[in-house]
């Protein structure tokens, strides 16, 4: 038990101490990566409640359900980046707070996409049954079920902390900026990380191929209409590539800490800013973006909006 409880390896002192110009490199870099994607993100959230009909499609609800966690998701990983590129270090609880709301949201990508799945299957497997059994009410309650889900996730870790400072005597102050691994430092979290991980992906993963094996038989039949049946195996398998790219989000800290006990302080910040561009950002952006240009009654609608607002910004500034 004490081992789980012993403070894994601390990458965060590792990050500093570095080229203040290279920081600032990256900083800016990764700083007009997330105000870039956040800007396109926002006008795909404002494209999915500018009509009707996308309001009342379960398909474009679910969608839009991804992009709201996603992109708010970035706002607290912004705070958390800029705080540890300033070198400036805030109080335990106050780092819990941005820390938690992350996790939080970390849940709801791969359970919005276990959802958009079964959408996906039902539509082309039972087309008839499919009005009925995703109506805007169902879908409503499909998605306050993935959230309350996450939220009992981060209730868990909550008592898992109220815990540890009742039984062990913990210093409640950062000697590092806030991050989850420093906030989340004792070795027991790791191992229930994975184990979360491990089942929760596990299940997201039987329910996307299941509905994308499912799909492909139907498909093969002469009744089924084949452009349908052909677009839905695209966007299940979207969702997989997708999933793959949350999972490898998740494994953001394992891979660093991983890094952190074979590289030396100035390798280990290109490695950390490097991937948190590629397995934080990216994943969580790129693919509902990918989302709203695939999608045929989407994009004409999103790429009007993203023009005004282009050419709106040149003009004003003329």
């Amino acid at each position: 038990m004490l081992s789980l409880l012993q403070p894994k390896t601390n990458i965060t002192t590792s990050l500093t101490g570095s080229d203040p110009y290279e920081i600032l490199f990256f900083g800016l870099l990764i700083f007009g990566s997330i105000c870039s994607f956040f800007y396109i993100n926002c006008v795909l959230l404002f494209t999915l409640r500018s009509k009707q009909v996308f309001c009342e499609t379960s398909r474009h609800i679910l969608l839009f359900s991804l992009i709201f966690g996603d992109t708010y998701q970035q706002v607290p990983n912004l705070l958390l980046y800029l705080l540890a590129c300033l070198l400036l270090k805030i109080p335990y609880y106050a780092c819990g707070v941005l820390v938690l709301f992350i996790v939080f949201i970390e849940s709801v990508s791969p359970l919005t996409l276990a959802v958009m799945s079964l959408e996906r299957y039902v539509s082309v497997c039972h087309p008839l049954r499919h009005a009925t059994i995703f109506t805007v009410r169902s879908t409503g309650t499909a998605i306050a079920a993935v959230w309350t889900f996450s939220f009992i996730y981060i209730l868990i870790r909550v008592f898992m902390l109220v815990y540890l400072f009742a039984t062990i005597s913990m210093n409640l102050q950062m000697n590092d900026f806030c991050s989850k691994e420093g906030f989340f430092f004792p070795l027991i979290f790791v191992e229930f990380e994975k184990v979360y991980v491990s089942t929760l992906f596990l299940s997201v993963g039987v329910a996307i191929i299941g509905s994308y094996i499912g799909v492909a038989r139907v498909a093969r039949s002469a009744s089924t209409d084949k452009e349908s049946a052909k677009k839905a195996l695209q966007t299940l398998l979207l969702h997989l590539i997708q999933l793959t790219l949350v999972l490898t989000s998740s494994l953001f800290s394992t891979i660093i800490i991983a890094i952190a006990r074979t590289v030396n302080r100035s390798a280990l910040l290109r490695v950390y800013n490097i991937c948190f561009v590629l397995l934080i950002i990216l994943p969580r952006c790129l693919g509902t973006l990918i989302y709203g240009l695939k999608d045929q009654t989407i994009r004409p609608v999103l790429l009007k909006n993203l023009c005004c607002r282009w050419r709106t910004s040149v003009v004003l500034k003329k």
